[in-house]
């Protein structure tokens, strides 16, 4: 039996701020963060706020299919010299665990449609600022495999990245809408935020891991 995931981002905004901004979800806060020194002195921290995992019955009422919808936010912010030069990838995405697995592999598609925001307001949505939308590719997909075998396995992966720069961003994701299909068992997903650097330049922050059962 083959086993394959979906996660769909249908709904979800995806918004770079140029100050940090807190939505006020279930778990109000910061969630988890990790700092980085890079190559450059810089010290790079990331971020995770207001995680929310909401599992929800599945509307195909199959017994091995597992629905959630995903808000929260990620930040990152740079110190040091040379931070207003700074860009580098803000990611977000899942690590996803099964208990077993029915057959030998795991299929993932996503498509992500979204719309950036760069410093719109409602005075910009009449042209009367400067600002305006940016529209990268409305629904890039991405499609992951790997082979588990026979038993429990974990597959990471990134349902959302945005290019940043400068000393600090916030990207902003509210109710997009995930599927795994054709696990056995529960359902774990741990999310996380990923800051990559133009430079090669990596830190990661995991959260808490919520059942999906």
């Amino acid at each position: 039996m083959r086993v394959s995931i979906r996660g769909i981002l249908a709904g979800a905004v995806g918004t770079v701020l140029l100050a940090l901004q807190v939505a006020g979800i279930s778990h109000a806060g910061l969630d988890n963060e990790l700092s980085l020194v890079d190559g450059h002195d810089r010290t790079l921290t990331v971020q995770q706020w207001d995680t929310f995992l909401n599992g929800v019955s599945s509307l195909d009422r199959n017994r091995l299919t597992r629905e959630w919808f995903h808000s929260g936010t990620a930040n990152y912010s740079c110190e040091g010299a040379g931070c207003d030069d700074f860009a580098g990838t803000l990611v977000m995405g899942y690590q996803i665990g099964f208990p077993w697995s029915l057959g030998v592999g795991i299929n993932f598609r996503y498509t992500t449609p979204n719309i950036l925001l760069d410093k719109v307001n409602p005075g910009t949505m009449r042209g009367a600022s400067a600002g305006g939308i940016i529209t990268p590719n409305l629904l890039p997909g991405v499609s992951i495999s790997a082979n588990l075998g026979n038993g429990p396995g974990i597959q990471e992966v990134a349902t959302f990245s945005v290019h940043v720069a400068g000393p600090h961003r916030t990207v902003a994701v509210s109710n997009a809408h995930g599927t795994v299909t054709g696990a056995a068992g529960g359902v774990l997903l741990r999310p996380f935020a990923r800051l990559i650097s133009k430079t090669g330049d990596s830190v990661t922050t995991y959260g808490e891991s919520w059942n999906m059962n």
